[in-house]
C-alpha cells in the first residue's frame, strides 16, 4: 500500500504543477456501462471495444469480441477510467514484453481491423495533440506520448478506429493512441490502457460532445467484488434522478483544461463542523477518478485529523504508511465504528462519505498539501458509492449518495 500511496503522491504533485504552470505538459444519446470494476492499484476500469473485424471462422478472436451493429466484431479492451487525462490509448501489436505489460484481453491488432487508420503527420488531428505529440514515424504517421504523474508512460502511433460502447453505440473515427511501448506501475494489473475523460480536446468527452453533450458520470464501487457504472450523456431513464443530486459549481482552468475542480467550504466530522474558515479552501480541489486519496490544505487536514483521532481512541494506533499518518491496528476487532465525515461544497452541497470512503486499508485516507495555497484533491476513495456527475455545459458537479 505504501508504494501505491507514493505513486499517488507523485500524480498529485504533477497535477498541482500543471495547474500552476510549473510544467509544460499541457439531450443527448447515452452510453451506460455497468462493468466498472475496482483493480488492485486503487484504480477503476471499464470495458469498450475497438476496431471492425469481419466474422470469419478462422479468427480465434471471435469468442472474445463484442458484436458491432454492422455485423463485424470489435476486440474488447479493459481500460482505466481516468478523468484526469486527455488521450485514450490501448496496447497494440506489436507490443512485446518487456516493452509492454501483460493484459487480460487480447492485444488489439491494427492489421486485423478494416476501419483502422494511422493519423497522418500532416493532419489537423495530429496538430491537435499539442504536448502529447511525439513527432512522426518514418512513414509519416503521427506519434503520441503520455507521461503520467506517477512516472508511467505510453508511446506509439496516434490512430483512428471505431469505438464500440455497449451493444449498439459506435463512435466512428475515434482518435486514440495505439501504444507499442509503455511502462510504470499504473499498468501492472492487466488493463489494456486508459479511457481519457479529461477536459482537453482529444478526450472521449470532447470527441463525443455532439453525441453525449459533454456530460458523464460514474459510481465507483466500495469493494473489489462489487460493480459500479460509467454513463456518458443523460439517458431518459436517468434524467428523473437529477432532483436527488446535490450540486456545486464546476471550475476549470485555461492553464490546465484537462482537470475538473470544485470548491470545498467546510468539513463535518461526527456531526460537528471543523473550526476551519472557508477561505482556507480557496485554492480549490481537483476531483479525479484516478487520484486515490484526498488532499486538504494543512490547516483543514490538521483539524480533520484531530477530530478523527479523538473519535477513534478506542482503537490501537499503528505506524504511518507513506504519507498516511493516522493508522490503526484492527487485529482482533470484529466491528469498527467510524465517525461520520461530510464534505460541504460551494453552494451548500453536502456530501456524506460512505464508510468505505474514509479509510484506505487501516489508515485515514486524507493527507495534507504542501501549503494552504496549493490546490487540493477529492480522491477516488472518498468518491466510493457516490454517483459523480460532470456536467460541463452547465458548469456543475453533481453528487448522489448510495448510487452503487
Amino acid at each position: 500500500m505504501a508504494d501505491m500511496v507514493d505513486d499517488d503522491q507523485r500524480r498529485a504533485d504533477y497535477i498541482q504543477k500543471r495547474l500552476t504552470g510549473a510544467t509544460d505538459d499541457k439531450q443527448p444519446m447515452a452510453f451506460d456501462s455497468k462493468t466498472s470494476q475496482y483493480v488492485t492499484s486503487g484504480q477503476y476500469a471499464t470495458n469498450g471495444a475497438i476496431g471492425s473485424v469481419p466474422h470469419l471462422k478462422s479468427l480465434s478472436t471471435t469468442a472474445t469480441t463484442n458484436s458491432a451493429p454492422d455485423g463485424t466484431s470489435a476486440v474488447t479492451q479493459t481500460v482505466i477510467i481516468d478523468s484526469g487525462s486527455d488521450v485514450s490509448w490501448v496496447q497494440c501489436k506489436p507490443c512485446p514484453l518487456p516493452m509492454c505489460h501483460r493484459q487480460r484481453d487480447p492485444l488489439f491488432d491494427p492489421a486485423m481491423s478494416t476501419t483502422y487508420a494511422a493519423v497522418p503527420c500532416t493532419s489537423a488531428a495530429c496538430a491537435q495533440l499539442g504536448p502529447y505529440r511525439r513527432g512522426c514515424s518514418a512513414n509519416a504517421q503521427c506519434q503520441f506520448g503520455i507521461n503520467y504523474g506517477d512516472g508511467s508512460t505510453a508511446t506509439g502511433t496516434y490512430s483512428f478506429d471505431d469505438l464500440t460502447l455497449g451493444p449498439y453505440d459506435v463512435i466512428r473515427g475515434f482518435r486514440f493512441g495505439c501504444a507499442h511501448a509503455d511502462r510504470g506501475s499504473a499498468f501492472d494489473y492487466d488493463v489494456a490502457g486508459s479511457l481519457a475523460l479529461g477536459g482537453g480536446s482529444q478526450s472521449l468527452v470532447q470527441q463525443t460532445a455532439t453525441r453525449y453533450g459533454r456530460v458523464f458520470s460514474y459510481c465507483l464501487p466500495p469493494t473489489a467484488s462489487s460493480l459500479g457504472f460509467l454513463v456518458l450523456g443523460v439517458p431518459p431513464e436517468r434524467a428523473q434522478l437529477i432532483p436527488s443530486f446535490v450540486s456545486t459549481p464546476l471550475l476549470s482552468s485555461s492553464m490546465a483544461p484537462t482537470f475538473y475542480r470544485v470548491l470545498l467550504r467546510a468539513i463535518i466530522v461526527a456531526g460537528r463542523p471543523l473550526a476551519v474558515p472557508p477561505a482556507v479552501f480557496s485554492a480549490s480541489s481537483v476531483i479525479d477518478s484516478s487520484t486515490i486519496i484526498s488532499r486538504l490544505p494543512p490547516t483543514a487536514y490538521q483539524a480533520l485529523r484531530a477530530a478523527f483521532r479523538s473519535a477513534m481512541t478506542m482503537y490501537r494506533a499503528a505506524p504511518p504508511v507513506s504519507i498516511l499518518d493516522t493508522c490503526y491496528d484492527f487485529t482482533g476487532v470484529r466491528s469498527i465504528t467510524l465517525p461520520s465525515i461530510a464534505l460541504v461544497f460551494d453552494g451548500g452541497a453536502t456530501v456524506n462519505l460512505d464508510a468505505a470512503g474514509i479509510l484506505l486499508g487501516s489508515c485515514l485516507a486524507f493527507a495534507p498539501t504542501a501549503s494552504d495555497r496549493m490546490p487540493g484533491f477529492i480522491g477516488n476513495v472518498q468518491q466510493k458509492t457516490l454517483e459523480v456527475v460532470y456536467d460541463v455545459p452547465a458548469k456543475a458537479m453533481r453528487f448522489r449518495t448510495a448510487a452503487c
